[in-house]
């Protein structure tokens, strides 16, 4: 008897949702911006001066051809109101409103993430600032610990009268050691 294997193909419903193959097959997608690039330009286009300028020549040389043309050339007559081109304007401004939304989104998606990048400049900003603000009070305070020129100048002295004396006994002279720091004398600055 011939035992049946079960059915290993993802297919069925029986298999997790992301398991399963699709009715529909999908095309792989090589650039899904391009559509955006595309109306991105188209918009733009109509949004410049030259746009506007060739949109209303055409339209007076439609009126034109089909006012004054001949006779059997005529395709949209002026006595219905040129229907023809009510419809092809018509269609080209309900093509238009979508494309323009969907420029308009894409800047918006833009300024979006542009407004997160200045974000994230800003905080690394003020955490720089922050450190070197912490720094310079570091330095600050160690250079309160150094010795001032008053202290420096004042140890000279006390060697330089220490020479005149003459003493030329070395021995009984302070050792370095012995002699009261900057914080002891008071003379920190």
């Amino acid at each position: 008897m011939a035992r049946k294997t079960p059915n290993t193909s993802s297919s069925g419903l029986d298999a997790p949702k992301g398991l399963r193959s699709s009715v529909i097959p999908r095309r792989p997608v090589t650039n899904r911006d391009r559509f955006g690039r595309v109306t991105e330009a188209i918009a733009r286009a109509m949004g410049t001066p030259w746009f506007l300028v060739g949109l209303t020549l055409f339209v007076v040389v439609w009126m034109i051809f089909n006012t004054y043309g001949p006779e059997a050339w005529r395709f949209d007559s002026a006595a219905i109101g040129f229907t023809a081109l009510t419809l092809i304007l018509s269609l080209q401004a309900s093509y238009a409103a979508p494309l323009i939304l969907l420029a308009q989104n894409r800047q918006d998606d833009r300024d979006r993430v542009q407004f997160e990048q200045d974000r994230q400049r800003a905080e690394r900003n003020l955490a720089d600032t922050e450190y070197l603000a912490r720094e310079v009070v570091a330095l600050r305070l160690a250079l309160q610990d150094m010795a001032s020129k008053e202290f420096i100048r004042a140890e000279l002295r006390a060697l330089l009268e220490e020479l005149d004396r003459g003493d030329g006994d070395t021995a009984s002279a302070p050792s370095p050691r012995t002699r009261p720091t900057p914080v002891q004398r008071g003379t920190t600055r």
